[in-house]
């Protein structure tokens, strides 16, 4: 178990946490949540003793072993991928190069053999013997190759290092494992393997992550860090943000009776305990939910971006032709051939691939910023088009303030008509005279909704639109593309924007297309397509 007691954090006179206590108990996770800039990464810091609390502390109980996903790709580089997973439980590490060092000795005395039977001793009680073993089960579980297993480290790719990393805070079944943002760079199916690994831990988690069906998948509780302080709910995501948004309505409709509100709830609740069926921690989450007493369901605090696409036209019957399209990257690097495909009315299409590459060059050339090697495509004559790039930054290198940079995409030039289209992104007040060239992430991607949703294209492209997005403008996006009738071409590594929004399935490969009316649940799910998919990919035509 870890508890915080009277735990503050100030820096000058922002206080990002006061007089917070909580404990977390063995047997759950929890996924603590907030706003950008509420504090979730600091707080992991505070737990791990990376930063030191301006008041309180942080207490483990006795014995217990703690293990964090690190965050330093270069920090292991002088070692090899397998001694890097060891070195997670720091003990047994030291255990075995104390070991070595005596092993190694040509004047052997009679106090190393006696050390060295204590040490044999100890290496037995920490299952050393199946350690090794254990590591590269890990290693495989989480798609790095055996063949790299003594590697060095300096030598793997950053997505490489990242499944090491996750796999050294997983090795050795610590009792406290804290996780900040475990599934970027990883692949959906290494996803679904954590996913099951952190299903089956008996002991404490902590993960931070912006992968709503992660959090869906894995958490029995949410930590809400809100105002300072941090709040710990029973449920996963989904159930902390539908019950908090009822309540949120419940709350302003002053004339429902007090029992019906009651009932209301209580059926909510009996909902989401049956839905816990289908997950792996379903006992342990269904009990948890039966026990919730309907009063401690609070309305959320958050605001939430208003994300509303409208289209100025609709679309006629032509929508989009591709014929026979190729592209290869700068280097040389065969990116996809031969693709072809045509588009129909309401057709919502997750575009994906294991190189993004190719997806990004795809999306520049329909959007005619890039020309393919090969091929043609031709747009239908009532089709609009706005795009939302992964990469931004070239539009925002002027220093305008955001009122003047949302204007000029704008036919509408007045400034109350512009105004209101960045207060629905949440820019409001003296926000709006901000410059551009300053923004962050985040702020950068909120800025390009507000130019899509004023452009009122009947078409929408978009590269990662979830990328540097907050839980809430998150979940703004995905609810306005669910309710969105028109056409959509679009990537995203969140899993629960790809399953919800996605009516087909268009996968880019170096060998052709793969183009399925089906879920992305069920394509990624599919083992004739799995099968499919490794063929295209090892260059054999479909």
């Amino acid at each position: 178990m870890i508890s915080v007691s009277n735990l503050s954090l100030r820096y000058g006179k922002r206080v990002l946490f006061d007089e917070v206590n909580l404990k977390f108990t063995p047997g759950n996770c929890y996924g603590v949540i907030g706003a950008n800039g509420a504090g979730k990464s600091t707080f992991l810091k505070i737990l791990s003793g990376e930063i030191e609390p301006s008041t309180g502390g942080v207490s483990m109980s006795p014995g217990e072993r703690m293990s964090v996903l690190k965050q330093d790709h270069f920090a292991f580089d002088q070692h090899t991928v397998l001694s890097t997973v060891l070195m997670g439980n720091k003990k047994l590490w030291e255990v075995m190069k104390e070991k070595e060092a005596i092993y190694e000795k040509v004047d052997f005395t009679d106090e190393d053999g006696n050390r060295a039977a204590e040490l044999e001793q100890q290496f037995a009680d920490m299952n050393g013997w199946d350690a090794e073993s254990d590591a590269s089960n890990l290693l495989s579980g989480l798609g790095v190759k055996e063949d790299l297993h003594n590697t060095s480290m300096s030598e793997l790719s950053g997505k490489e290092k990242v499944r090491v990393l996750l796999a050294q805070a997983l090795f050795g079944n610590p009792d406290i494992l804290l996780l900040d943002e475990p599934t970027n760079d990883l692949d959906v199916d290494t996803i679904t393997w954590l996913e099951n690994f952190l299903a089956d831990f008996q002991n404490t988690v902590i993960v931070v992550s912006h992968d709503r069906h992660f959090l869906d998948a894995v958490c029995t509780h949410v930590a809400d860090i809100d105002f300072g302080k941090i709040n710990l709910y029973t449920g996963n995501y989904t159930f902390w943000y539908e019950s908090s948004q009822l309540a949120l309505r419940q709350r302003a409709d002053q004339n429902k009776k007090v029992e019906d509100k009651r009932k209301e709830l209580q059926e909510f609740i009996e909902r989401f305990s049956a839905n816990a069926s289908k997950s792996r921690q379903a006992t342990s989450r269904k009990k948890l939910l039966e026990k919730l007493v309907v009063d401690d369901i609070p309305p959320s605090n958050r605001k939430y971006p208003g994300v509303i696409f409208k289209a100025e036209r609709d679309c006629g019957d032509q929508i989009l032709n591709v014929d026979g399209l190729s592209k290869r990257s700068t280097e040389g690097q065969l990116l996809f051939s031969d693709i072809s495909f045509d588009l129909v009315k309401g057709d919502k299409v997750a575009v994906i691939s294991r190189e993004h590459q190719a997806i990004t060059s795809f999306f520049e050339i329909l959007m005619d910023e890039e020309a393919p090697d090969s091929g043609t495509f031709r747009w239908g004559s009532t089709i609009t088009r706005s795009y939302l790039p992964n990469e931004n930054s070239k539009y925002f290198k002027e220093d305008l303030n955001l009122i003047d940079w949302l204007r000029q995409f704008s036919k509408e030039k007045d400034e109350t008509f512009v105004r209101g289209f960045l207060g629905k992104m949440l820019f409001s007040g003296e926000e709006t005279f901000k410059k551009a060239s300053v923004l962050s992430g985040g702020e950068k991607v909120r800025c390009m909704l507000s130019k899509m949703m004023l452009m009122q294209a009947n078409c929408l492209i978009m590269d990662e639109p979830t990328n540097h997005l907050d839980l809430e403008s998150i979940t703004s996006v995905n609810n306005a593309m669910k309710d969105w009738k028109h056409i959509a071409l679009f990537t995203s590594h969140d899993h629960e924007f790809m399953q919800s929004v996605a009516n087909r399935i268009i996968e880019l490969t170096p060998s052709g297309v793969i183009d399925k009316r089906i879920s992305y649940d069920e394509y990624i799910s599919d083992e004739g397509i799995k099968a499919l998919r490794e063929k295209m990919y090892q260059g054999v035509p479909a």
